[in-house]
């Protein structure tokens, strides 16, 4: 829905300001949870579309939790941090919450986001090394996904780091594949082990005639590059069936489960399986 530009409050309104406030004081709350390491992954399963009782990996989503016990909605800060050294502080934590779930799971595969800025903050490249360096196993079943929008800024970064990894066996996956402005040259320089359709183009595409036309086409492009395809944000059944029909390799969605701070793994009513 597009804002009505009339309604808008005028730069240095009461309004403005008091939203400028507000984002203050949140940043604030994420900074002091964050130095005190107050996080926890929520996980979200991608299941396999061919075998879709079974799990191929868990998404690790970050949650901040606040003085009182409260998640803080990412909304209300993710925007703001993605640009400073607090968001490289909590790619940090994602990142050794994810190594320490797979060091105690050792059944799972978990992917945990990650910006391409990370990827130069010594503190997050000693995290990912010390984590994976006592155990092959962990880098083989970790999967970093980094967005679309945050590879393409940093190409030649990006390119080098992920053969680095890769021959240690860590994959990755470019989250919210189709939402921004990909340069395909250095989609094929990248060589991502999976791409994540974005969900703009997964919503209601058993009915929406386009999204079929763009997430086929998206589908063409990862197989051409021999990328495994993950169709993020599949709501119905009637999506799933039309996607698993189209031949999509995973899919992740409320359908199959919501990130929960409750491990599915551990949760006896849990009706989806892991490998």
């Amino acid at each position: 829905m597009t804002d009505n530009i009339d309604s808008q409050p005028e730069m240095g309104s009461p309004l403005d300001f008091a939203m400028d406030q507000q984002s203050r004081m949140t940043m604030a709350t994420v900074r002091r949870a964050v130095s005190r390491g107050d996080a926890i992954l929520a996980y979200q399963p991608a299941v396999q579309a061919d075998r879709p009782a079974h799990v191929a990996f868990y998404e690790g989503l970050i949650r901040i939790i606040d003085e009182t016990g409260r998640i803080v909605p990412l909304r209300d800060f993710l925007p703001l941090a993605e640009t400073t050294e607090l968001g490289r502080q909590i790619d940090c934590l994602s990142l050794s919450l994810g190594l320490k779930t797979l060091a105690e799971e050792p059944s799972l595969r978990i992917s945990v986001n990650m910006s391409a800025r990370s990827i130069g903050y010594p503190a997050w490249l000693r995290t990912l090394h010390d984590g994976i360096a006592g155990d092959d196993s962990i880098g083989e079943r970790l999967i970093l996904e980094i967005t679309e929008s945050s590879a393409m800024g940093l190409p030649e970064l990006v390119g080098h780091f992920m053969q680095e990894l890769q021959g240690r066996g860590v994959s990755f996956a470019l989250d919210d594949f189709g939402a921004g402005y990909t340069s395909f040259r250095y989609l094929r320089d990248f060589c991502f082990d999976m791409i994540k359709i974005d969900g703009q183009f997964i919503r209601e595409i058993a009915l929406q005639r386009d999204n079929q036309v763009l997430t086929r086409a998206l589908q063409s492009i990862a197989h051409h590059f021999d990328m495994f395809t993950v169709a993020e944000s599949v709501e119905t059944a009637e999506d799933a069936a039309f996607l698993i029909d189209m031949g999509i390799d995973c899919l992740q969605g409320y359908y199959f489960g919501a990130p929960t701070i409750v491990p599915p793994w551990k949760s006896p009513g849990s009706t989806v399986r892991r490998n």
